[in-house]
């Protein structure tokens, strides 16, 4: 096969499955998988696909993120009350990462002009936190998705590995009680768990109707979140089975 050929089928089978390793389209390709790396990094630099570790991901449709609009407006009244309770546990001085949620955009919001450093790859976070000047804000830098003015790629997750935070507060698409959380998104997925890796704890903020979900791309397990911060209509069962894994749970008023 010519390696045009090749090429033009890797776009097409990334564009199907939305994301692929390395290692498949070696195995599909009969070819090594430094042959399949060259091949995704002349695809990346012609804005055919984009690099992820250990493969590749679409750029059609932003992986199906919804739209920063649409997000604002579903469950407003629970996001805006976690991201308060949220605001609580902030002391000054304190290091934190907020992810490109519509609740960390609600905390950031509604947080006090404090001494504070903010780590975000949310440009609406980083708009609203430039107005308090006590707030000394750091943006990831990378790949703009569009639809939830965000950075992603290797560029945002290298960025977060040169901090140290003190607590990381982010959302996600799902959260399992097996399988763990996760997001529509594989490059949002990969972030995310930086975010999480570089923090002395984890808050994870998500209304109910995320419970019992799971979504495209894994995240995390369970047992890496500290304390979770929900509405008032979680499921008894599954507010037993969290406490059960020892995780704080906070139900937002």
């Amino acid at each position: 096969m010519l390696v045009a050929e090749r090429q033009r089928k890797i776009v097409e089978l990334v564009n199907e499955k939305l994301s692929i390793r390395v290692t498949e389209l070696s195995k599909i390709f009969s070819v090594t998988e430094e042959t399949i790396r060259r091949d995704l990094e002349k695809l990346e630099k012609d804005n055919l696909l984009m690099r992820s570790h250990g493969g590749a991901v679409s750029l059609e449709k932003d992986q199906s993120e919804t739209s920063y609009l649409e997000r604002e407006i579903t469950n407003a009244a629970e996001k805006r009350a976690i991201a308060m309770e949220a605001i609580k546990s902030i002391e000054a001085g304190d290091q934190i990462v907020l992810d490109a949620s519509t609740t960390a955009w609600y905390m950031a919001k509604e947080l006090p002009d404090m001494p504070l450093t903010v780590v975000t790859n949310s440009i609406k976070v980083s708009i609203e936190l430039s107005k308090k000047e006590q707030i000394r804000v750091i943006s990831t830098g990378g790949s703009l998705l569009s639809q939830s003015l965000s950075f992603v790629g290797p560029l945002a997750e290298r960025s977060l590995g040169m901090y140290h935070v003190n607590k990381a507060f982010l959302s996600c698409k799902g959260v399992h009680l097996e399988k763990g959380l996760s997001d529509f998104n594989e490059l949002q997925a990969l972030v995310k768990k930086q975010m999480m890796e570089i923090a002395d704890e984890t808050v994870l903020m998500v209304d109910s109707s995320k419970f019992g979900v799971r979504s495209f791309s894994q995240i995390s397990s369970l047992s890496n979140i500290d304390c979770v911060i929900t509405d008032a209509k979680i499921e008894e069962n599954i507010k037993r089975q969290l406490e059960e894994k020892r995780i704080k749970i906070t139900i937002a008023n």
